[in-house]
């Protein structure tokens, strides 16, 4: 089976959180949807500011994107994709999957 180098699940995020590595979590919702639930020690920068906020970002570093269910976040990780950050991963069914498999003390909405 081809291993998929765009996506990444919930599991696998929290497996490189429990070991310590080294990335940064992006969060691409919105400020509201921020306000009704978020992941803790993640970034925030929504959507529409991440081509004005670039430079926050070290390319030097993985990123992994998520935004409600990974939608957002899809779009997200191919624009930097193609600014060339190379290590950059979708966190697939995005916060809805991680309060189903992670932590259920994630307000759903």
């Amino acid at each position: 089976m081809e291993q998929d180098t765009f996506n990444i699940q919930p599991s696998e995020v929290q497996s490189l959180r429990d070991k310590g590595e080294e990335f940064i979590f992006l969060d691409v919702r919105e400020d509201e949807e921020l306000e009704i639930a978020k992941i803790s020690n993640s970034m925030h920068i929504p959507m529409g500011d991440v081509p004005s906020k670039i430079n926050l970002l070290d390319d030097d570093i993985p990123i992994v994107v998520f935004c409600h269910h990974g939608q957002r976040s899809a779009m997200v990780t191919q624009f930097l994709r193609q600014l060339d950050f190379y290590d950059v991963k979708n966190m697939q069914g995005g916060i809805e999957a991680w309060a189903n498999e992670i932590d259920p003390n994630i307000p759903r909405y």
